[in-house]
């Protein structure tokens, strides 16, 4: 289940690349880190829980919060909601 959404929300992010500003493109290719961090770590540690996959996102997100400029952070932390929200 983890498995596909992660590569449901890739395909979103790589179907942003042609139409996207400079932050998003720079918000999507950190996001992807994050993203794909927490879907391997979800599946070594056997949890499917989209919940727990989402949260551990975000605490990715909030732990490495000190590598981006509070305008960055709101821009990667927009994006990730566009994503959640346009992704199923």
């Amino acid at each position: 289940m983890i498995h596909n959404y992660e590569e449901a929300l890739l395909e979103h992010i790589d179907s942003m690349v042609e139409t996207a500003t400079d932050d998003e493109l720079f918000a999507s290719g950190y996001l992807r880190g994050h993203i794909s961090l927490a879907a391997a770590d979800c599946e070594v540690e056997g949890i499917n829980d989209l919940d727990v996959f989402r949260q551990r996102v975000v605490s990715s997100l909030k732990e490495n919060a000190n590598e981006l400029s509070p305008t960055d952070q709101a821009i990667v932390g927009s994006l990730w909601e566009t994503l959640q929200a346009n992704v199923n």
